[in-house]
């Protein structure tokens, strides 16, 4: 196993502790709440967040956790079956949809208008769970098909 290998199972491992994705929902928002109040500490720490959280948690004990069945979804998506996260099939428009609403959002808290930017980071997280549920309904019956 290659250096980059390990380093990116190490991620995904630690990422898929259910702290580490809850804790990344929020995100989005905030990102848009400080652009909106001009808080560029709070973007700035918002960002450091994003990068330091998938390391920051152990990997879970378990699977049993919708979240960690999320993430590892994700990656199985990405590498087991070679799919793009983003696109105009099913699921993955759910996800391009979710992109297009956090960045409409992102353009609505630089202009402040705040309905635009609660309506797009709504949009948005709604959109991106709806993809993962998606995901980890696929998943799960792969798993059970190959047990």
């Amino acid at each position: 196993m290659t250096l980059r290998n390990r380093v990116e199972t190490t991620l995904w491992n630690r990422h898929s502790n259910p702290k580490s994705g809850w804790s990344r929902v929020p995100t989005g928002a905030v990102l848009v709440y400080a652009l909106y109040r001009r808080n560029w500490r709070l973007l700035f720490a918002t960002l450091v967040w994003t990068v330091v959280n998938p390391i920051l948690f152990s990997p879970p004990d378990s699977d049993d956790a919708w979240m960690t069945r999320a993430v590892l979804a994700e990656r199985w998506w990405i590498r087991e079956e070679s799919r793009p996260t983003v696109g105009l099939d099913y699921p993955n428009v759910c996800n391009a949809a979710g992109a297009l609403g956090f960045c409409y959002a992102l353009y609505a808290a630089s202009r402040r208008r705040p309905i635009g930017a609660v309506v797009g980071t709504v949009a948005s997280v709604s959109l991106k769970l709806w993809w993962l549920r998606v995901l980890v309904r696929r998943y799960d019956a792969a798993r059970a098909e190959s047990a």
